[in-house]
Parts: C-alpha cells; structure tokens; sequence
C-alpha cells in the first residue's frame, strides 16, 4: 500500500466557497494540515489548466513541507508535471490501470467507487484507495445521490484497501458512518466553508478516528 492508513482519517477536499483566491485557499489548506488532515486533494473543475497548474505547484509544496499527501482531483496530467503524491479519478475519467501506467508505481492512485463492481474493478486495476458514496445529500456535487449504508459496508468488505467516505460529511453526522469498515472520511464544506479551518479539522478528526 502507497499511503500509510492513518493519514487517510481525515482527508481534505480543496472548496473555494470562502477562499477567493490561490494564496488564501493555501492557507486554508496549511490549516487544515495543522489541524490533522493527513491527505489533501486540490479540486479545482472552474480553474484554467494553466492556473490550476500553477496553484497545484504551490499547493504540492505545501503539503510536501508539513507533512501531508498531496492528491489532484482528475488530472493526471497535473499529477504527473507537478511531481504531487497521486492523484484521483471518478468513474468517468481515466481508468485507474491507465493513471497507473502514467504516474508509474510510486504515486498513489484513488478511485470513486459507488457499488461492490466498481470497488472490486479499480482495486483490481491497481487503485491505491477508494472514495465512496455520496454519504449523505452533499451541495458539492448536484449529481451525487446518497448511498446506502450496506453498500457502504459490502465495498469495504469486498477490496483490500482503504475505503473512505465522501459527499455531504460533517460534525454531526459524521459518527452515522461509524462501524462500515471505513478507513476515514473526506470533507470539504466541512472545513473549507469555516471561518476556523483548523478549529473544524481539530474537531473532525477524533470523530474520524472512531470510525
């Protein structure tokens, strides 16, 4: 396994909702670092390939000097040209297989899965660790309908790698999730739409680690 268990226990999304630009969604992310996100993935679907390149540079800096994996959401391409810890690709982007052959052996490779088939066909391909769900109704993707619990715990139990939770995830109803087999939970509005990001990532990762 390329990426160690416990740094998946609280897993950051990048959410521009507050941050209105680069330099202050970097600093939200330094402090969801400090505050205990062990792995951070830069999302960025509005941002120009050339800015998002430029923000990814920066962004795999950051977390390369505090200590965090740094993940781009999608892009490869990015992955690859910015030297970031991996990256992770939806069922309609590239194939975990063909990412692989990409990036290489050493970077880590998250697919999202949303049934047993799905889980099993990226674990096969090579895939690092999976992101299920929605979890619950999330306002970060219109298009994402809540999962249900038991195929939540039918993915973890059908794969050898770690599963976390995504879509719709906060303090309350964050403990819901709790004995599915998950290896931790991915927030963005969670963190990124406080006014304290490291307070709120402070608060989520106990939570994340009762799982």
């Amino acid at each position: 396994m390329r990426i160690e268990a416990e740094k998946l226990r609280l897993y950051a999304v990048t959410d521009r909702v507050r941050a209105r630009s680069a330099a202050e969604l970097l600093a939200q992310v330094a402090a969801a670092i400090e505050g205990g996100a062990g792995v951070v993935q830069l999302r960025e679907k509005e941002l120009p390939y050339g800015e998002f390149l430029a923000e990814a540079r920066e962004f795999v800096a950051l977390c390369r000097s505090m200590g965090a994996v740094s993940i781009i959401n999608d892009s490869v391409e990015i992955a690859a040209e910015t030297g970031a810890d991996g990256v992770h690709v939806g069922q309609d982007d590239m194939a975990a297989a063909r990412a692989r052959e990409i990036l290489g052996p050493g970077r880590i490779i998250g697919v999202s899965a949303h049934t047993v088939a799905e889980a099993r066909a990226a674990w096969e391909m090579g895939a690092d660790y999976l992101g299920t769900g929605a979890a619950f109704v999330t306002g970060t993707k219109a298009d994402a309908k809540p999962i249900e619990r038991e195929t939540i715990r039918a993915i973890t139990a059908a794969v050898d790698i770690p599963v976390v939770a995504i879509g719709g995830i906060s303090e309350a109803n964050l403990p819901q999730l709790g004995g599915l087999g998950l290896a931790g939970a991915a927030v963005a509005s969670a963190l990124f739409a406080r006014e304290d990001v490291r307070a709120a990532a402070q608060r989520l990762l106990p939570l994340c680690r009762a799982l």
